[in-house]
C-alpha cells in the first residue's frame, strides 16, 4: 500500500455496506449477484475504493464462476499478490496495491494467454466506460 488511505468512517460513508465487505473485510459477494459478472461493455476496471485502473474489458472473459474474471491487470503491478490460507485452503488474493482493497483471488485456471484467472467481486470495481481502452485490433489498423 503505497498511498494514504481514507480513515474508516470515511470508507464507510463511500462505499455501500457490500462493497465494505469485500474490500475492507476480505468478504466475497455471491456468485452470479455483483453487477459485473456479466458485463460486457467496454471500459477500465477501476479500484472502488481509489480509483486506481486495475483490469481492461478486452482481458474479461466468462469464466462460468459467477464473478467477473481477467486474464491479466492492466499493470502487474496494479494488483498485489498475497498468500491467504483463510478458509482451510491455501488461495492467492488480490488486493489493489495502491490502497489494499481486497478485489478476490488468483487461480490457474484461465484462459491463454496467461493461463491465469482474476476472479473479482464486482462489489471491489468500478467500470469506467469512458476510459480508453486498448484493443489489439485497432492497435494493428
Amino acid at each position: 500500500m503505497s498511498e494514504p488511505t481514507l480513515t474508516d468512517a470515511e470508507l464507510r460513508q463511500k462505499l455501500t455496506a457490500e462493497q465494505y465487505h469485500v474490500t475492507q473485510e476480505a468478504g466475497t459477494e455471491r456468485a452470479f449477484s455483483g453487477v459485473y459478472w456479466d458485463e460486457h461493455d467496454d471500459g477500465v476496471y477501476r479500484c472502488i475504493v481509489c480509483e486506481a485502473p486495475l483490469f481492461s474489458s478486452t482481458t474479461k472473459f466468462e469464466s462460468g464462476t459467477g464473478w467477473p474474471s481477467f486474464y491479466e491487470a492492466m499493470d502487474p503491478d496494479a494488483v498485489e499478490l498475497v498468500s491467504d490460507r483463510s478458509l482451510f485452503m491455501t488461495r492467492t488474493e488480490a488486493r489493489c496495491a495502491r490502497c489494499g482493497a481486497h478485489l478476490g483471488h488468483l487461480f490457474d485456471d484461465g484462459p491463454a494467454p496467461t493461463g491465469q484467472r482474476f476472479c473479482m467481486n464486482s462489489a471491489s470495481l468500478h467500470l469506467d466506460r469512458d476510459a480508453a481502452v486498448e484493443d489489439d485490433e485497432a492497435q494493428e489498423a
